[in-house]
C-alpha cells in the first residue's frame, strides 16, 4: 500500500519480478506462487527499461520505467473500478497516459485510486473521486472543503476503540472490524464505476504556490504529500485520524497541511513537540526530536511518518495497535512514538491493519494486527507497541528496506536476500505455497541481486539487477 521512490540505462540490467494475484495477469486467474520476470512489450521496451516497483493496488500493479513513464498491468474487466484506476491494462504492462510529459520519479496506488509525482515536483492523482482534490467549474481545487462528523472535546486527541467500534457498525463496517477474513472478489464487490464515483484522468493536485511535491502516500481511502521542505499535505476520507487534523473529518476534499511537529520554546532550544492525547482528561506531551518530515506512509486507515532525526510518527485508526501508541484508541493528530524514542527510525511501510518499521542500524520492529501472521512475531496476537523482530531469520541482517501489503510485509536486507511473512492466500509471499507465515521467511531468488521491494494488494513486486 505504499509507493517508493534514471540517465538510460542498457536494456536489461534490471529484471521486475511479481509474485501473487494479478487478475488480469495470471493464467486462468490463479495465484502465481512464485516470482516470475515480467517483461516490457516491444512497444515499451524499445529504448527503455525498468526502473522502479511502486506495488500497486487491488488488483493491478504499478512501476515506473527507466524514461519516466509510468507503467501498470495486471486487472481485468470484472474488477471494477481497479480495472479503470490501472487504465484498463491487462496482462500486458502499458504505459499510463498521463496529461504531462515531464517524467514520472515516483508513485503509490491505495485501493481504487493512484497519485504519481513528476521530476517537477507536481503531483496528479486519479481514482475514487473521494480520493481527488475537488475542483469548481473554472477548474481550480476547492479551498476548505470539508464535512466535519463530529469533534473530540477540547484537549483530547484519542478516541476509545470501543466507541468507534459503535460508530462504524452504524455505518455498515461492521465486518471490517470483526477482522472479516476477504476474498478477492468480497474486497472489490460493491464499487461502483461511473463518472459520479470515479475520476478517471488525472488531476494536478495543488498545495501551494511554489510548493514541490517529492513524494505520495496512498491509504484505503486518504492520500499524503510531502513537499521539498519536509511539509505534508493531506486529502480525503479522515473519519478515524488519518488525516491528522484533530477531528473526525468525514471528508477533506482539498489537500490541507498536517501539523506533524511544531515548535515550543526558544528558538535557540528549537525543541519539537507533538501532545499525546489520553482517555482522561489530561493530556501529556511527547517530544519528537527535528525540524521537518523526511518520509510518508499510508495504512488503511492510518499513517506514519519520520523526522530528520528519526523520530517515528503516526496518526489515525488504532483498533489493532497499529499507531504503536500502547493502546487501542484512535490517534486524531500526529503523535510520537514514545517506545521508540531512543531509535532512530529511518523508514516505515504501514499496511492495513500493522506497520512495520527499520531502524537506522537495520533492526525490524513490528506493530499492529495480527490475524495473518503480518507482524512476523511468531503468533496470531496483536502488538500495541512496537515489537523488536529478533528471530532466527533476521539475525545477522541488516534491513534497509520495507513494504506492506494488505496484510502481508516484505524486508530487503543489506546482502540483497528478501524476507517476505503474513498473508499468503495468493502467493504474495513468493515461497512457493499459499501457507501463510508468522515468522519471516527468506524468498529464493536465484542468479539476481535485489534492489527493492513494493508489495501491492494481493501481490509483491521486485526489482532487481539481472544476473551476470
Amino acid at each position: 500500500m505504499n509507493g517508493n521512490n534514471g540517465g538510460q540505462v542498457p536494456i536489461g540490467e534490471c529484471l521486475v519480478y511479481m509474485s501473487g494475484y494479478l487478475p488480469g495477469a495470471a493464467p486462468e486467474k490463479s495465484p502465481i506462487l512464485s516470482p516470475v520476470s515480467v517483461r516490457l512489450p516491444a512497444a515499451v521496451h524499445d529504448g527503455d527499461s525498468w526502473k522502479d516497483v511502486c506495488g500497486g493496488g487491488c488488483g493491478f500493479a504499478m512501476a515506473i520505467s527507466e524514461n519516466g513513464k509510468l507503467i501498470t498491468w495486471g486487472s481485468s474487466d470484472d474488477e471494477g473500478q481497479s480495472y479503470v484506476a490501472s487504465g484498463k491494462h491487462g496482462g500486458t504492462p502499458e504505459p499510463f497516459h498521463l496529461p504531462t510529459e515531464a517524467p514520472v520519479v515516483q508513485a503509490s496506488a491505495g485501493w481504487a485510486h493512484c497519485a504519481i509525482v513528476t521530476e517537477g515536483g507536481e503531483a496528479f492523482t486519479w481514482g475514487w473521486k473521494e480520493c481527488i482534490p475537488a475542483k469548481d467549474f473554472g477548474g481550480k481545487q476547492q479551498k476548505g472543503s470539508t464535512e466535519q462528523v463530529s469533534t473530540p472535546s477540547q484537549g483530547s486527541n484519542t478516541t476509545s476503540g470501543m466507541t468507534l467500534q459503535n460508530e462504524n457498525r452504524k455505518g455498515g463496517e461492521e465486518s471490517l472490524k470483526r477482522r472479516r477474513v476477504s476474498t478477492a472478489k468480497d474486497e472489490t464487490e460493491g464499487l461502483i464505476s461511473g463518472e459520479d464515483f470515479f475520476a478517471t484522468t488525472p488531476s494536478l493536485v495543488s498545495v501551494g504556490l511554489g510548493v514541490r511535491i517529492t513524494s505520495v502516500a496512498t491509504g484505503g481511502r486518504h492520500t499524503l504529500a510531502l513537499s521539498d521542505i519536509g511539509q505534508v499535505w493531506g486529502w480525503g476520507y479522515g473519519g478515524e485520524g488519518q488525516l491528522g487534523l484533530g477531528s473526525r473529518i468525514k471528508m477533506v476534499s482539498s489537500p490541507h497541511l498536517i501539523p506533524c511537529i511544531e515548535s515550543l520554546g526558544s528558538r535557540k532550544e528549537r525543541s519539537f513537540i507533538l501532545h499525546q492525547g489520553a482517555a482522561t482528561t489530561s493530556t501529556q506531551v511527547s517530544r519528537v526530536p527535528g525540524q521537518y518530515i523526511k518520509a510518508i506512509s499510508c495504512g488503511g486507515r492510518h499513517s506514519a511518518a519520520i523526522t530528520d532525526t528519526g523520530g517515528l510518527i503516526t496518526f489515525g485508526w488504532g483498533l489493532y495497535g497499529q499507531c504503536g501508541h500502547g493502546n487501542t484508541n484512535d490517534q486524531l493528530r500526529p503523535m510520537a512514538v514514545s517506545s521508540v524514542q531512543n531509535v532512530r527510525i529511518e523508514s516505515v511501510a504501514a499496511g492495513l491493519w500493522h506497520t512495520i518499521c527499520i531502524s537506522s542500524d537495520g533492526k525490524v520492529f513490528a506493530f499492529g494486527g495480527n490475524q495473518f501472521g503480518q507482524l512476523g512475531t511468531g503468533t496470531d496476537h496483536a502488538e500495541t507497541i512496537p515489537r523488536l523482530l529478533d528471530g532466527q531469520n533476521l539475525e545477522g541482517k541488516h534491513a534497509k528496506e520495507v513494504s506492506c501489503g494488505a496484510r502481508h510485509s516484505a524486508v530487503l536486507a543489506e546482502d540483497g536476500q528478501l524476507l517476505c511473512w503474513g498473508w499468503n492466500k495468493y502467493g504474495q509471499l513468493g515461497l512457493g505455497d499459499t501457507i501463510d507465515r508468522n515468522i519471516p521467511t527468506q524468498v529464493q531468488l536465484d542468479g539476481c541481486r535485489l534492489r527493492k521491494v513494493a508489495c501491492g494488494w494481493w501481490h509483491t513486486l521486485l526489482l532487481a539487477d539481472s544476473p551476470t
